[in-house]
């Protein structure tokens, strides 16, 4: 049996409904009795449902956020998080108030955003926040990440603004399917790069680790894993590169990635 499985929570852990079927918790559950550890893999903050996901499926254990860039023990708050660049920060919300986007600015645990209104108080819903618009001069702590969130037309303009010191991971979710979440982190830092670092808090090489995904921003994280698994709903960059692709999210693509990572 492998020592860790690493899950992408949107189009992987949660399906179409923004619900987890109840027999993807059951096969955690099993998992973990068995020993095995189990890793929240998220574009998604350290907060509201993809906190209680993380606390459900690995009561104990190190998760990621964020996409790499919060990497947090949700039972003591201990963070190996990389600060974002301080000065990007500033220059990226004047952007997005030239430019009439969404921007999010987010800490390991608490966010600000740019500009309120439908986009905003719909992702707020589907973290299961309240809807409460913070300022990003009332945001208190480090920043992380930021993450534009736009309509999926304006997609391209955004990946067109590449910037050598950051990485884009654009990635959607089935709960708001007109939208693209591109989040903005730190050079170097992604899904892959933060899976390592849990392995290693765990003692396991890579070998020992199986990740599922279905996303793009989920790439470096397959790539990083020695047991790649893509669901069946998954982009085609993401099969290419996955050694076992499984059923769609909705139909329990999940459990069947669990089985199988109990007799690698």
């Amino acid at each position: 049996m492998l020592g860790l499985i690493a899950v992408d929570v949107d189009g992987t852990l949660v399906g179409t409904g923004n619900v987890v079927r109840e027999d993807v918790w059951a096969a955690f559950a099993g998992a973990r009795a068995r020993g095995m550890r189990v890793a929240v893999c998220s574009g998604r903050p350290a907060v509201g449902n993809a906190l209680e996901y993380a606390r459900r499926l690995d009561a104990d254990g190190w998760h990621v956020f964020q996409n790499g860039a919060s990497i947090v023990k949700v039972d003591s708050g201990e963070s190996l998080s990389e600060p974002f660049p301080v000065e990007k920060v500033q220059a990226l919300i004047e952007h997005a108030h030239r430019t009439d986007r969404l921007l999010e600015i987010y800490t390991d645990t608490d966010f600000a955003i740019t500009k309120p209104g439908d986009f905003a108080e719909r992702h707020a819903a589907l973290l299961g926040l309240p809807y409460t618009p913070k300022r990003p001069e009332e945001l208190r702590g480090t920043v992380v990440r930021v993450q534009w969130v736009v309509p999926i037309a304006e997609t391209a303009a955004v990946l067109a603004e590449a910037d050598p010191a950051l990485e884009f991971h654009p990635a959607g979710s089935p709960v708001m399917p007109d939208a693209m979440f591109i989040s903005v982190t730190k050079a170097g830092v992604d899904k892959g790069s933060a899976i390592r670092r849990v392995a290693q808090k765990y003692g396991l090489s890579m070998d020992r680790v199986m990740a599922v995904g279905d996303g793009s921003n989920d790439l470096h994280l397959l790539r990083a894993v020695g047991h790649p698994v893509a669901m069946g709903n998954a982009e085609d960059v993401l099969k290419a590169v996955a050694e076992t692709v499984v059923a769609h999210v909705d139909e329990g693509g999940l459990v069947q990635a669990v089985n199988l990572a109990l007799t690698l």
